[in-house]
């Protein structure tokens, strides 16, 4: 496969799981308790729990008309002056409604006692059963008979965290060479070198040279989704297309037209084309032979340097760049280990389930956009499953631990913060950077997942302070191909 899923993928954002009940409680926070509502525990499992929550008659009566007196000066009914409606009257036209609005705010009000009553944090959205007979229900809603209704839900494990101070992690760094910021001149040369065609008469196309062309192409005689173009460029040996098709064009002439017969690698992207024979029928339009591009000051400021100095700097910083977030990669996969290791405890069935079906699917749209199956991995479908079920508890057990640590050292991600991430995410967008800021504006969901990752940071940036990290100097390769197995780990 591709990528195995949760290796180095993020554990889940710890906000949610920590606070998920806010959403609840705002719509009830101006309750006042001083009412006969009754809280009954019914069961306790593991972590899951189940409520039975009474709310009598008596307090839905007096809520109801409470709310009711609260609109009267603001409905306007025929036949009355503006406050004077009498109370009976409103309950008759907007009973019903204003009912519904006190049931909501009531049941909100059950679940925020339950959470601060029991002193427990919820690991999802409690389950609600109302009643479903026709004749309690109408009774409730004329506040004749008691709303009673049950609530089910799963809380967040108690975590004692382990002392941060004896993780031991070591953080591999890499230095970069004089050989390393050549090879990148000489690849910025290449892309930058000039072509001027081959004006001489039956010149053929040879290694290196940029065609111009126009295919089409067949898969067992029939046109496909995206096998044609036009006036298209090819660079033979630069292995922009699928393998095999630059190199059956040496030799071609201007003018001339040739049949290209190939097949797609099986691990083609497209899983319709994996491994299939290709026709492609290609007219070459145009030849053209490259230039040299010298490694000078005009080379810098082809690509926008002042010199060849500042390029040779930003080379530098480029690749150090990439270096640091790879070494930081590294680090953060130690210390997420060692955060695994000292760690045990219940974990919440729904959120590993949740954390489940995300992997799965990505696994699922690895293999289809890869054309593979389970079996050309070696597994059958119920070992893959028990393998990711392992890495969807993985990932759920230390997005608790981030989160219980970032809770307990009162770790916040700032307003600034989310900005600037907001305003990296719309440069990503050019010519559409108000839509995104729209997008993350209109929806709180998006902006939580964020903010997520810049807290996941945060906490690691705090382990790494108490931990006793140690550096190792490697190569760049060493670095590289480290990194690379902890992604096939």
């Amino acid at each position: 496969m591709a990528k195995v899923v949760g290796v180095r993928v993020p554990p889940p954002a710890p906000t949610p799981y920590v606070l998920p009940f806010v959403s609840i409680a705002r719509a009830a926070q101006e309750i006042s308790k001083d009412d006969d509502m009754q809280v009954t525990q019914t069961s306790s499992e593991g972590l899951k729990r189940e409520f039975k929550i009474t709310i009598p008659a008596t307090d839905l009566d007096a809520k109801l008309s409470e709310r009711l007196e609260s609109i009267k000066d603001r409905v306007r009914i025929n036949g009355f002056r503006p406050g004077k409606v009498p109370t009976q009257h409103l309950r008759r036209i907007y009973g019903k409604q204003v009912m519904g609005e006190v049931l909501q705010e009531m049941i909100g009000e059950s679940n925020r006692r339950i959470v601060e009553e029991n002193d427990i944090k919820l690991a999802m959205q409690p389950n609600i059963k109302l009643p479903e007979d026709e004749a309690e229900i109408a009774r409730v809603m004329e506040a004749k008979g008691d709303l009673v209704f049950d609530v089910a839900l799963e809380v967040l494990p108690k975590i004692e965290i382990a002392d941060l101070k004896g993780i031991k992690a070591e953080k591999p760094v890499a230095d970069v060479t004089d050989t390393e910021i050549n090879e990148t001149l000489d690849r910025i040369a290449k892309q930058n070198r000039p072509f001027s065609p081959k004006e001489k008469k039956g010149a053929k196309a040879a290694e290196g040279d940029r065609l111009t062309v126009d295919f089409k192409g067949e898969i067992d005689g029939t046109p496909f989704e995206g096998g044609s173009g036009e006036d298209m460029t090819v660079e033979i040996g630069a292995g922009n297309f699928i393998p095999g098709f630059e190199e059956k064009l040496v030799g071609a002439k201007a003018g001339e037209t040739r049949d290209v017969e190939i097949s797609f690698p099986a691990d083609y992207g497209r899983a319709d084309l994996a491994g299939k024979p290709v026709k492609f029928t290609v007219t070459v339009k145009q030849i053209e032979a490259p230039g040299e591009m010298a490694i000078d000051d005009e080379l810098a400021k082809a690509v926008g340097m002042e010199s060849l100095d500042k390029l040779k700097d930003a080379v530098k910083e480029q690749h150090e760049r990439e270096l640091a977030l790879v070494s930081r990669q590294r680090l953060k996969r130690e210390l997420l280990d060692a955060l695994d290791e000292r760690h045990s405890f219940e974990l919440p069935p729904t959120l590993v389930e949740q954390e489940f079906a995300v992997v799965w699917n990505q696994v699922e749209r690895d293999l289809a956009q890869s054309g593979k199956t389970l079996a050309d991995e070696g597994k059958t479908e119920d070992e893959a499953k028990a393998e990711y079920k392992k890495i969807a508890e993985r990932r759920v057990r230390l997005g608790l631990v981030l989160a219980e640590i970032g809770e307990k050292n009162d770790i916040k991600v700032s307003e600034d913060e989310v900005t600037r991430a907001v305003v990296d995410r719309a440069r990503q967008f050019p010519g559409r950077e108000q839509q995104v800021w729209e997008f993350y504006r209109n929806n709180p969901d998006a902006l939580a997942e964020l903010r997520a990752p810049l807290f996941e940071e945060k906490v690691i940036d705090y382990i790494a302070g108490l931990a006793e990290v140690t550096e190792k100097k490697v190569t760049r390769d060493e670095l590289i191909q480290k990194d690379d197995e902890a992604d096939a780990a």
